[in-house]
């Protein structure tokens, strides 16, 4: 297996470890104060890959030009450090294809050769229609079937288990995802720095070629990472937006004080607003900072708890404290104290013990969802007192059910002994009588 191919399967693998491994804060007591028209969304903190916020996130539903995405993934996977050096002509029966769809373009033409970063930008920025097809004929040998079912496979090994793709484009209604899948397929994405500049950027100038004299400039459909726009959200770092009928998709990632999150949005209601997924994803990341923060979950320099101490006179007790503060997603208000704890921890220490010795752990959660596990340290170090220890190990011994058998089958060896000692003298007397009544 070629390493690119490997290095996308660890990808792919890592990815669908954090999921499975994703608790989850989305429960009653952390829901936004406001209903979005979104029929799916799905909100994850990266940092702790808590998610904050879900609806229907594992109902497929149309993705649109999110379908765009994987056909990213696949160039990249293949092609991330020949983007500049593999040029690609555009085939003809590809308009054919998209004739009377009224699909986003690129304004790429019939015959045009471009480079594999200007489709990159093309399918990204405008959401390029003919770019997608462009990449899927090249990609699959002159077959868009065969890089359909490509796209198929990778989402499998992504670990989507909602999702199908019809074409590479988004445009068949086909094409569909969850919310929590379009999660997973965004995040493989970002793990390529060339789709995270693309996504970042609001314009690309495409280059000037046969079919155009001069380059020209193609602009992000993603309104808030434009500045000059109405939608515009300081936090968000880029997305893909996608539209059919009358809804619109958005995933996108944000990051804002350190603490980043990736959000979907699925079939936003145009009845909200000309762009609703963008306006709904604001709504959602501006209450996602407003109401958690990362923050230390515990507190390194106080004790937690406390046990009794064996075999010493030095002290009666060792206090205890965590190994590490957790920092951890948290809610602003109120934050550590609403965290229930979990003790495992045994029911006393023995004497010696050094401080910083491991003695136990706590299992941090809220609202009964794990946040995880910390180690308990004890907080000074005792000696053991050895006559004490002494003692005590000697009067264990007495008093033990050991020693009670011993002296229980000592006693009945003695009395065994005994009662043989008293046969052997009786018929040592009765032996001695018959020789004297013979003699």
């Amino acid at each position: 297996m070629p390493m690119k191919k490997r290095f996308a399967g660890w990808i792919a693998m890592l990815v669908l470890v954090f999921v499975m491994a994703t608790p989850a804060f989305a429960a009653e007591g952390y829901e936004p104060d406001f209903a979005i028209s979104a029929a799916a969304a799905y909100v994850v903190n990266l940092d702790t890959n808590i998610v904050v916020y879900e609806k229907e996130s594992e109902t497929s539903m149309e993705a649109a030009s999110l379908t765009k995405l994987m056909t990213m993934i696949l160039m990249l996977e293949t092609y991330q450090d020949q983007l500049d050096t593999v040029t690609v002509t555009a085939p003809g029966y590809i308009y054919d294809i998209l004739y009377g769809k009224n699909a986003s373009t690129a304004d790429i033409w019939r015959g045009e050769t471009h480079t594999l970063r200007s489709l990159l930008y093309a399918m990204e920025l405008p959401s390029g229609n003919e770019a997608a097809y462009i990449v899927a004929d090249y990609m699959g040998g002159g077959s868009i079937d065969n890089f359909v079912a490509m796209m198929n496979e990778e989402a499998a090994r992504i670990g989507c288990t909602g999702t199908t793709f019809a074409d590479p484009c988004g445009l068949d209604h086909g094409n569909v995802t969850t919310a929590k899948d379009a999660y997973l397929i965004l995040r493989t994405a970002m793990s390529y720095d060339a789709f995270v500049q693309a996504a970042g950027s609001t314009s690309y100038q495409m280059p000037a070629s046969t079919m155009h004299e001069a380059p020209y400039n193609i602009l992000s459909t993603d309104m808030l990472i434009n500045s000059d726009s109405g939608y515009y959200r300081s936090y968000t770092q880029g997305g893909k937006t996608g539209s059919l009928d009358d809804w619109q998709n958005f995933a996108g990632w944000h990051t804002q004080d350190g603490e980043s999150y990736i959000s979907v949005v699925l079939h936003s209601s145009l009845d909200v607003d000309d762009r609703p997924a963008l306006v709904e994803t604001a709504q959602l990341m501006d209450w996602a900072f407003d109401t958690f923060t990362i923050a230390p979950a515990l507190d390194t320099t106080q004790p937690i708890s406390e046990l009794p101490i064996i075999y010493s006179t030095q002290a009666d007790t060792v206090m205890l404290y965590p190994a590490d503060d957790m920092m951890t997603l948290l809610p602003r208000d109120g934050g550590a104290d609403l965290t229930q704890k979990t003790f495992d921890l045994p029911e006393r220490l023995t004497a010696p013990i050094k401080q910083g010795d491991v003695v136990g752990t706590v299992t941090l959660s809220i609202q009964g969802e794990s946040l995880g596990t910390v180690d308990l340290i004890a907080g000074s170090t005792v000696d053991r007192n050895q006559v004490l220890y002494t003692l005590t190990k000697v009067g264990e011994f007495f008093s033990s059910t050991y020693f009670k058998v011993v002296v229980v089958l000592a006693m009945i060896a003695v009395a065994v002994y005994a009662f043989l000692w008293v046969v052997a003298v009786l018929f040592s007397v009765s032996g001695t009588n018959n020789k004297k009544r013979r003699g």
